[in-house]
Protein backbone atom coordinates (compact mmCIF):
# COMPACT_ATOMS: atom_id res chain seq x y z
CA UNK A 1 0.00 0.00 0.00
CA UNK A 2 1.19 3.23 -0.53
CA UNK A 3 1.36 6.89 1.18
CA UNK A 4 -2.23 7.20 -0.46
CA UNK A 5 -4.07 5.20 1.41
CA UNK A 6 -7.29 6.30 2.15
CA UNK A 7 -9.71 5.02 4.90
CA UNK A 8 -13.73 5.14 4.36
CA UNK A 9 -15.62 5.98 7.94
CA UNK A 10 -17.57 2.75 8.45
CA UNK A 11 -16.12 0.57 6.06
CA UNK A 12 -18.09 -3.00 5.89
CA UNK A 13 -17.58 -5.13 8.75
CA UNK A 14 -14.88 -2.56 11.06
CA UNK A 15 -16.14 -2.11 14.64
CA UNK A 16 -17.77 1.37 15.46
CA UNK A 17 -14.82 3.93 16.56
CA UNK A 18 -15.67 7.42 17.33
CA UNK A 19 -11.98 9.02 16.05
CA UNK A 20 -10.89 12.03 18.78
CA UNK A 21 -8.39 13.31 16.83
CA UNK A 22 -5.73 11.87 14.09
CA UNK A 23 -5.24 8.84 15.02
CA UNK A 24 -7.06 6.61 12.07
CA UNK A 25 -4.72 8.54 9.92
CA UNK A 26 -1.72 8.39 11.90
CA UNK A 27 -2.12 4.18 12.64
CA UNK A 28 -2.54 4.37 8.80
CA UNK A 29 0.28 5.87 8.10
CA UNK A 30 2.32 3.48 10.49
CA UNK A 31 0.78 1.03 8.66
CA UNK A 32 1.87 1.99 5.42
CA UNK A 33 5.24 2.55 6.14
CA UNK A 34 5.64 -0.47 8.20
CA UNK A 35 6.40 0.95 11.87
CA UNK A 36 4.86 -0.36 15.02
CA UNK A 37 2.21 1.64 16.92
CA UNK A 38 2.28 1.46 20.79
CA UNK A 39 -0.99 2.93 22.39
CA UNK A 40 -0.87 4.60 26.07
CA UNK A 41 -3.65 4.98 27.77
CA UNK A 42 -5.92 4.18 30.54
CA UNK A 43 -7.62 0.68 30.88
CA UNK A 44 -11.13 1.04 29.06
CA UNK A 45 -10.47 4.34 26.80
CA UNK A 46 -11.12 2.84 23.39
CA UNK A 47 -7.55 1.23 22.67
CA UNK A 48 -8.65 -2.28 21.68
CA UNK A 49 -11.74 -1.37 19.72
CA UNK A 50 -9.66 1.45 17.94
CA UNK A 51 -6.86 -1.51 16.54
CA UNK A 52 -10.05 -3.69 15.66
CA UNK A 53 -11.60 -0.82 13.92
CA UNK A 54 -8.17 -0.12 12.22
CA UNK A 55 -7.74 -3.31 11.40
CA UNK A 56 -11.24 -3.76 9.71
CA UNK A 57 -10.20 -0.55 7.51
CA UNK A 58 -7.30 -2.03 6.11
CA UNK A 59 -8.20 -5.51 5.39
CA UNK A 60 -6.25 -7.36 7.59
CA UNK A 61 -6.52 -10.17 10.20
CA UNK A 62 -6.29 -9.55 13.70
CA UNK A 63 -4.63 -11.35 16.33
CA UNK A 64 -4.99 -10.10 19.70
CA UNK A 65 -3.54 -11.14 22.81
CA UNK A 66 -4.57 -10.17 26.39
CA UNK A 67 -0.66 -10.24 28.11
CA UNK A 68 -0.62 -11.25 32.01
CA UNK A 69 2.25 -12.35 34.51
CA UNK A 70 2.77 -15.76 32.99
CA UNK A 71 2.71 -14.81 29.25
CA UNK A 72 6.32 -16.23 28.10
CA UNK A 73 7.76 -15.84 24.53
CA UNK A 74 6.94 -19.26 24.05
CA UNK A 75 3.07 -18.77 23.88
CA UNK A 76 3.83 -15.64 21.29
CA UNK A 77 5.65 -17.80 19.14
CA UNK A 78 5.11 -21.47 19.12
CA UNK A 79 6.11 -24.51 20.49
CA UNK A 80 6.04 -28.63 20.30
CA UNK A 81 2.59 -30.49 21.29
CA UNK A 82 1.93 -33.86 21.12
CA UNK A 83 -0.86 -34.41 18.81
CA UNK A 84 -2.25 -38.05 17.79
CA UNK A 85 1.13 -39.57 19.12
CA UNK A 86 3.31 -36.92 17.12
CA UNK A 87 5.33 -34.50 18.21
CA UNK A 88 4.25 -31.34 15.95
CA UNK A 89 5.11 -27.97 15.75
CA UNK A 90 1.99 -25.23 16.48
CA UNK A 91 2.76 -21.47 15.33
CA UNK A 92 2.16 -19.01 18.59
CA UNK A 93 -0.27 -15.72 17.47
CA UNK A 94 2.83 -13.90 16.88
CA UNK A 95 4.44 -16.18 14.67
CA UNK A 96 1.33 -16.79 12.60
CA UNK A 97 0.65 -12.77 12.39
CA UNK A 98 4.56 -12.77 10.91
CA UNK A 99 3.90 -15.88 8.24
CA UNK A 100 0.14 -14.24 6.85
CA UNK A 101 0.93 -10.50 6.91
CA UNK A 102 -1.49 -9.70 10.30
CA UNK A 103 -1.59 -6.93 12.29
CA UNK A 104 -0.54 -8.64 16.19
CA UNK A 105 -1.49 -6.60 18.89
CA UNK A 106 -0.29 -6.89 22.52
CA UNK A 107 -2.86 -5.81 24.93
CA UNK A 108 -1.21 -4.51 28.00
CA UNK A 109 2.27 -5.50 26.77
CA UNK A 110 4.22 -4.53 30.06
CA UNK A 111 1.94 -7.40 31.99
CA UNK A 112 4.31 -10.04 30.24
CA UNK A 113 6.98 -11.92 31.03
CA UNK A 114 10.33 -9.51 30.52
CA UNK A 115 11.29 -12.36 27.45
CA UNK A 116 8.42 -11.35 25.49
CA UNK A 117 9.78 -7.79 24.87
CA UNK A 118 13.29 -9.07 23.52
CA UNK A 119 11.35 -11.27 21.25
CA UNK A 120 9.80 -8.34 19.97
CA UNK A 121 12.98 -6.25 18.70
CA UNK A 122 14.08 -8.05 15.80
CA UNK A 123 10.49 -7.32 14.75
CA UNK A 124 10.56 -3.61 14.98
CA UNK A 125 13.62 -2.13 12.74
CA UNK A 126 14.32 -2.43 9.79
CA UNK A 127 15.05 -6.32 10.00
CA UNK A 128 11.68 -7.38 10.43
CA UNK A 129 12.55 -10.43 11.35
CA UNK A 130 11.11 -13.84 14.08
CA UNK A 131 14.05 -16.06 14.96
CA UNK A 132 12.44 -19.21 15.98
CA UNK A 133 15.29 -20.62 18.29
CA UNK A 134 13.33 -24.22 18.61
CA UNK A 135 12.76 -24.75 14.67
CA UNK A 136 15.72 -23.05 13.51
CA UNK A 137 13.72 -20.68 10.98
CA UNK A 138 14.51 -17.21 10.57
CA UNK A 139 10.98 -16.14 9.42
CA UNK A 140 10.48 -12.62 7.12
CA UNK A 141 7.48 -10.35 8.02
CA UNK A 142 5.11 -11.10 5.20
CA UNK A 143 3.38 -7.79 3.96
CA UNK A 144 1.09 -6.13 6.25
CA UNK A 145 2.41 -7.26 8.99
CA UNK A 146 2.22 -4.61 11.82
CA UNK A 147 3.16 -5.27 15.41
CA UNK A 148 0.67 -3.35 17.72
CA UNK A 149 1.25 -2.78 21.52
CA UNK A 150 -0.03 -0.91 24.31
CA UNK A 151 -0.23 -0.35 27.65
CA UNK A 152 -1.59 2.34 30.80
CA UNK A 153 1.54 4.10 32.24
CA UNK A 154 -0.69 5.37 35.23
CA UNK A 155 -1.88 1.92 36.01
CA UNK A 156 2.61 0.67 36.14
CA UNK A 157 4.66 0.51 38.99
CA UNK A 158 8.92 0.62 38.82
CA UNK A 159 8.93 -3.28 38.10
CA UNK A 160 6.56 -3.27 35.36
CA UNK A 161 7.35 -0.66 33.10
CA UNK A 162 8.94 -0.42 29.28
CA UNK A 163 13.09 0.43 29.02
CA UNK A 164 13.73 3.38 26.69
CA UNK A 165 15.24 1.03 24.61
CA UNK A 166 11.78 -0.93 23.42
CA UNK A 167 10.12 2.56 23.65
CA UNK A 168 11.96 3.85 21.65
CA UNK A 169 11.38 0.91 18.50
CA UNK A 170 7.68 1.92 18.24
CA UNK A 171 5.78 5.23 17.29
CA UNK A 172 3.46 5.97 20.23
CA UNK A 173 0.15 7.56 20.79
CA UNK A 174 -1.76 8.90 24.01
CA UNK A 175 -5.36 7.79 24.31
CA UNK A 176 -7.63 9.48 26.90
CA UNK A 177 -11.41 9.01 28.02
CA UNK A 178 -13.37 11.20 24.77
CA UNK A 179 -14.44 14.49 25.98
CA UNK A 180 -18.26 14.44 27.29
CA UNK A 181 -20.11 15.28 23.74
CA UNK A 182 -17.96 12.41 21.58
CA UNK A 183 -18.30 9.79 24.38
CA UNK A 184 -22.10 10.19 24.62
CA UNK A 185 -22.30 9.74 21.07
CA UNK A 186 -20.39 6.49 21.69
CA UNK A 187 -22.29 5.19 24.19
CA UNK A 188 -25.82 6.49 22.65
CA UNK A 189 -24.79 4.35 19.42
CA UNK A 190 -23.39 1.56 21.26
CA UNK A 191 -26.12 1.20 23.42
CA UNK A 192 -29.36 2.40 21.90
CA UNK A 193 -30.57 4.37 25.02
CA UNK A 194 -31.35 8.52 23.75
CA UNK A 195 -28.37 10.72 24.07
CA UNK A 196 -30.22 13.12 26.97
CA UNK A 197 -29.83 9.76 29.32
CA UNK A 198 -26.21 9.05 28.03
CA UNK A 199 -25.26 12.32 28.76
CA UNK A 200 -26.31 12.08 32.44
CA UNK A 201 -24.44 8.83 32.71
CA UNK A 202 -21.09 10.51 31.09
CA UNK A 203 -21.12 13.65 33.38
CA UNK A 204 -21.62 10.53 36.25
CA UNK A 205 -18.28 8.68 35.01
CA UNK A 206 -16.43 12.01 34.48
CA UNK A 207 -17.15 12.49 38.52
CA UNK A 208 -15.84 8.89 39.26
CA UNK A 209 -13.16 8.99 37.26
CA UNK A 210 -12.02 12.35 39.43
CA UNK A 211 -11.81 10.07 42.15
CA UNK A 212 -9.12 7.76 40.78
CA UNK A 213 -6.00 7.93 43.02
CA UNK A 214 -8.12 8.64 45.92
CA UNK A 215 -10.95 6.35 46.50
CA UNK A 216 -10.49 3.82 43.52
CA UNK A 217 -7.82 2.43 41.60
CA UNK A 218 -9.19 3.26 38.00
CA UNK A 219 -12.00 5.54 37.01
CA UNK A 220 -14.93 4.31 35.60
CA UNK A 221 -14.43 3.18 31.30
CA UNK A 222 -16.61 3.80 28.33
CA UNK A 223 -17.12 -0.22 28.49
CA UNK A 224 -18.91 0.12 31.69
CA UNK A 225 -20.86 3.32 30.75
CA UNK A 226 -21.86 1.48 27.54
CA UNK A 227 -22.69 -1.17 29.98
CA UNK A 228 -25.04 0.80 32.31
CA UNK A 229 -26.84 2.41 29.20
CA UNK A 230 -27.81 -0.94 27.46
CA UNK A 231 -29.35 -2.06 31.16
CA UNK A 232 -31.52 0.95 30.83
CA UNK A 233 -32.17 0.83 27.41
CA UNK A 234 -33.63 -2.90 28.06
CA UNK A 235 -36.01 -1.62 30.40
CA UNK A 236 -33.60 -1.77 33.82
CA UNK A 237 -34.10 1.01 36.23
CA UNK A 238 -31.43 3.92 36.36
CA UNK A 239 -30.33 3.29 39.80
CA UNK A 240 -29.76 -0.25 39.48
CA UNK A 241 -27.85 -0.28 36.30
CA UNK A 242 -25.58 2.02 37.48
CA UNK A 243 -25.23 0.10 40.33
CA UNK A 244 -24.38 -3.07 38.31
CA UNK A 245 -22.32 -1.75 35.98
CA UNK A 246 -20.79 1.61 36.80
CA UNK A 247 -20.12 1.07 40.99
CA UNK A 248 -20.01 -2.73 41.90
CA UNK A 249 -17.53 -3.09 39.04
CA UNK A 250 -15.21 -0.20 41.02
CA UNK A 251 -14.79 -1.53 44.16
CA UNK A 252 -15.41 -4.29 46.68
CA UNK A 253 -15.54 -1.72 49.50
CA UNK A 254 -19.02 -0.89 51.23
CA UNK A 255 -17.51 2.60 52.64
CA UNK A 256 -16.82 3.21 49.51
CA UNK A 257 -19.74 1.75 47.40
CA UNK A 258 -22.11 4.29 49.86
CA UNK A 259 -19.82 7.24 48.79
CA UNK A 260 -19.86 6.44 45.28
CA UNK A 261 -23.92 6.06 45.32
CA UNK A 262 -23.95 9.37 47.10
CA UNK A 263 -21.77 10.90 44.15
CA UNK A 264 -24.97 9.26 42.05
CA UNK A 265 -27.44 10.76 44.25
CA UNK A 266 -25.95 14.44 43.29
CA UNK A 267 -25.96 13.57 39.77
CA UNK A 268 -28.87 12.02 39.47
CA UNK A 269 -31.15 13.37 42.03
Amino acid sequence: MDGSLKLEAGAAGAPFYLAQGDECEVFAAAYTNNLPVLLKGPTGCGKTRFVAHMAAQLGRPLYTVACHDDLAAADLIGRYLLKGGETVWVDGPLTRAVREGAICYLDEVVEARKDVTVVLHPLTDDRRILPIDRTGEELDAAPGFMLVASYNPGYQNILKTLKPSTRQRFISMEFDFPAAPVETQIVAQESGLDPDRCAALVRLAGKLRGLKGQDLEEGVSTRLVVYAATLIAQGMSTDRAILAAMVEPLTDDEDIKRGLLDLVTAVFG
